[in-house]
This record gives structure tokens, sequence and C-alpha cells, in this order.
């Protein structure tokens, strides 16, 4: 028998990290108030089934004053051979005849138990017709019927059946929590295992104490588990490979930069695991840029490029290639036009500020020496005026990078970035035909030669699509507005087509499929 089924809890006291939920049932039950319906959400591994089977104990034996039967009972649930018990996985019973045969049953009396317990796993997956086939009997179940729902994804069950639940949310498991059950396990089965490598386990299952227990389960047979085999079972991390990545960032040193991600492909760490890391790094440094009173601009803007990546590098054929493009466009000089995708083009215009905060926020030294010296000099009064200039000076430092100069000139400079950076591509087709005329009180005027291409880009979506290309080009918000050649846009019937229009329309298309 796997280890995570061996040591099951099968009493509230062996449940570990979920406190909020164990003392209520436990107080419920002792008042003799349990609900006829229950929902635990919670993510893999946190013990929404454990709880469940524990609390059908309960249900079943409440009202029994025989201990042998009462023993039996509880027995024969942790077993699953009870008839009164009904355990149901709704992603292969999802349908509203499977449900309609739980009500055609519920209606007849518990056997052996005081009570009929149906836990249903996975509830989410039931379809629309069967939610609403469960709703009445969920409501107004016998009086000896009681529902327990498990679910991973709250939020695809309906509001109408929530509302006649009560739900537990089930909190990842600490992380000490998962240690001390491990070590539990261990020294049961005489595992001899390093404490570091429980941490590991413990770290690596993210939260879930069945993953941790598995993990455990296949490594037992080890003569002593170290740190170093639980890295090679469980795969590097990535943690290695982050300060070099932040260095790069920070020297803007491409070719090294390059060399980091190489050797977290070389490594096999999944890249959307490792940005998840960078995430986490540049998360904490906006936190304590907000408790330092400090500015977070940079930081947004590196998040930003972060979360693009990684949405990008999960359908994504090639994933280093798309972690290199955001992380080269964050080295790129301010003004320098980045060639990597409109997703993660975005930010390319701020990286002297992001990643030097970011080695100023880590170590949390190199700012605060300065700021105390500073302070150690001028009088109070002074402070204020010492204080000043750098907030200025860095303050003149993001109005250079952030904000260049906005002139009909600098935007029809820009516009080839405009293009390359617009989506999508019928979009930018038909925003070729168009051209910067006239910049006037933050509206830019494009003419367009083709009223089929003005049309286009005129469009609600295409035209928002460009306005945010350039607010976040020239941090600025700025409105677009189309005319032809002979005149500005109206609302009035479109003319024939001409042959140019024509032309224009089969080029679209060309470049579209």
């Amino acid at each position: 028998m796997s280890l995570y089924r061996k040591y099951r809890p099968k009493l509230f006291a062996d449940v570990y990290g979920q406190e909020h939920i164990i003392g209520t049932l436990e107080n419920a039950a002792t008042g003799d108030k349990l609900a006829h319906a229950y929902l635990f959400a919670g993510t893999r591994g946190t013990g929404k089934t454990s709880v469940a089977r524990i609390l059908a104990k309960i249900l079943m034996t409440q009202h029994i004053e025989d201990a042998t039967i009462k023993k039996q009972i509880e027995q024969a649930v942790d077993e699953g051979n009870i008839v009164d018990l009904l355990e149901i996985d709704a992603a292969s019973n999802r349908g509203i005849d499977d449900i309609r045969e739980i009500i055609e049953k519920i209606q007849f009396s518990p056997v052996v138990a005081s009570a009929k317990v149906y836990i249903i796993d996975e509830v989410h997956m039931l379809t629309k017709e069967a939610f609403n086939a469960l709703l009445k009997t969920l409501e107004e179940p016998p009086a000896y019927a009681y529902f327990i729902l498990a679910t991973t994804e709250l939020n695809k069950i309906p509001v109408t059946v929530q509302s006649r639940c009560q739900c537990f949310p089930f909190r990842h498991i600490r992380e000490e929590d998962i240690v001390r059950r491990l070590q539990y396990i261990a020294d049961q089965e005489h595992i001899t295992i390093d404490r570091e490598a429980l941490r590991s386990i413990a770290h690596v299952s993210e939260g879930g104490m069945r993953d941790a227990i598995s993990l455990l389960d296949q490594m037992q047979s080890l003569e002593s588990i170290t740190l170093e085999d639980v890295a090679q079972r469980t795969g590097v991390t990535g943690q290695a490979f982050v300060e070099d990545v932040i260095s790069a960032l920070h020297q803007k040193d491409r070719d090294a930069l390059l060399k980091s991600i190489a050797k977290v492909e070389e490594a096999g760490v999944p890249l959307d695991i490792f940005t998840r890391q960078l995430l986490r790094l540049v998360r904490n440094a906006v936190h304590d840029a907000i408790e330092n009173s400090q500015p977070t601009d940079a930081f947004l803007v590196l998040q930003k490029a972060l979360l693009d990546a990684i949405a990008d590098i999960r359908v994504s054929p090639v994933p280093g290639l798309v972690l290199e493009a955001a992380l080269l466009n964050l080295c790129e000089e301010s003004g320098t036009p980045g060639a990597a995708t409109p997703a993660i083009a975005v930010p390319k215009e701020e990286p002297k500020k992001e990643v030097p905060e970011i080695k100023k926020e880590v170590p949390e030294v190199s700012e605060s020496p300065v700021e105390q010296e500073k302070k150690e000099e001028p009088e109070p009064v002074k402070e204020e005026v010492q204080e000043k200039p750098v907030v200025e000076e860095s303050s003149i430092q993001d109005a250079i990078i952030q904000a260049p100069d906005l002139s009909i000139e600098s935007v029809q400079k820009a516009w080839p970035d405009v293009l390359n950076n617009t989506s999508p591509a019928s979009v930018k087709m038909s925003l070729k035909n168009g051209r910067v005329t006239n910049l006037d009180n933050q509206k830019i005027v494009i003419t367009f030669s083709s009223a089929f291409h003005r049309d286009k880009v005129k469009e609600t979506e295409a035209s928002r699509a460009v306005e945010e290309v350039l607010a976040n080009m020239f941090k600025a918000n700025l409105r677009l507005e189309c005319e032809l050649e002979n005149g500005t846009y109206t609302n009035e019937a479109p003319a024939v087509s001409t042959g140019e229009d024509i032309v224009n329309m089969a080029d679209a298309a060309a470049e579209i499929f």
C-alpha cells in the first residue's frame, strides 16, 4: 500500500494545516449542529477527501450508543465497503442520469449507519443539467441524508449550489506542517532522511500533503535520503540561476543573459517555473518599495514583461526564445527599438531603472547606507533639502526614459515601431496604408488613401489597440483620428469601392491568411 493511503488521516487530530476548518466541524459535531450539505474547495492534496471521510464517520455514527457497532461503521468507512456511504467521482459520473439515480436511491433509509452520506468529488465537472437536478435535493434532503461536495475549482460551482452548502476553503498546507508530518512517517517507516531533504520535499510539493508523501514514498527504498537525492528526482528548481539572470540584467550583459538562460534549459528547469521565481522576486521588491515609499514604476514594467512572457511560454514551440526576447528587451538602451514580439515589446524603454533597483532591493543593503550618510550630516531641517535632489534626479531620469518628446516629428519617426507592435495583423495591414499628418492637443491624425483601410482602423477595437501602443510608447493618453485624403471621417454611407480599394483588400487578405 502506498504511504499516502496508509497514512491518510482517520481523525481530525491527524489533519494538518486546516485548523480553521477542523475547529468549526468539531464544534458543530459536539453541539449537534451539523449541516446537510458541505462544499470543500481547495487545491489538490490539501485534505478535502480525507476530511470528508472523517466527517462522514461522525455523521454515520451520531446517536449510536453501542461502541462495537460504532467501531465497525468507522472501520467500514476507512475500508470503503459500507453501503450507506457513496463516493462519486463527478469526472466520470457527471450527467443528469447519474444525479437522478442518486435522487432515487436517497429515498431509502440507511441500512447500517444512522445516516446516508454522499461524497461527490470534483463536483465542478457536473453538467449544468445535473446541477439543476441536484439543487432541490441539496436544499431539502431527507433527515438522514448528507452531501459533502469537493472541488478544486470553486469558480465553476453555480452560485445556487454554493448558497445551499456550508463552504469551507482549504488552504495550502504550510511547509512546517508538511515537514512535521513527513518526519512522523519517516520515523514510523524507519526511513533515514536529512532534515534539509524533508524541507526540499515540502517546498517542491507547493502546499500539497499528498504530493509530499508520494515523493517520500518514491525515495524510501534508498538507504539514506539526502538533499541531493531529492534534487535529482524533482529536478533543479532554478533558484540557483535567478541571481545570474538578475546580475546580467543589472549589467545589461546580453551575452551573460543568454548563457544564463541556456544553463536553465540545460538543467531541465521548466521555463514557466523559472519565470515564476523571477516574478516572486519582483513582487517582493514591489512590496519593499511601497513600504519604503519608493517608486515602483520600474518594477511594475519588469513585472508586466515577465507576466506577458510566462503567458507566451506556455504556448510557444520554443519557450526559451520567448524568455530571451523578454529579458533582452529589458537590456536595450532607452529609445532603441527591440526586435521582440508585440506582447513583450512595451516595457523595452525602461531597463535602466528596473534592474538596478532589483539589485538594491534584494540584498536591502545598497540603498540604506547612502540614506544613513545623508541623514547624519545635515540638521533635521536640512534632511528634506538633502532628500529632494535625490527624488528630483530620479524623477528627471524617469521622465527622460519613460516620456519621449511628443511632437509630430517624433511620432512620425516612431511610426514604424508603432506598426510593428500593433496587432492583429489585419489592423496592422490597414494601418500601413495611413500616414501621420497632424498632432493637435493629444490627437494624432492619420490620413488614409483608402476608405477600406480607414474604416478598418476606425473600428473601436482596432483604434483602441493602436492607442494603447502609442500610450505605452509615449507615456501619454493619445487619441486617434482617421480621415481620408479628401476629408475627415464621417458617418456617411461609404462610396463605391475603387480599384485601389480592391487591391488593398486583396493585400490585406494576403497578409492575414
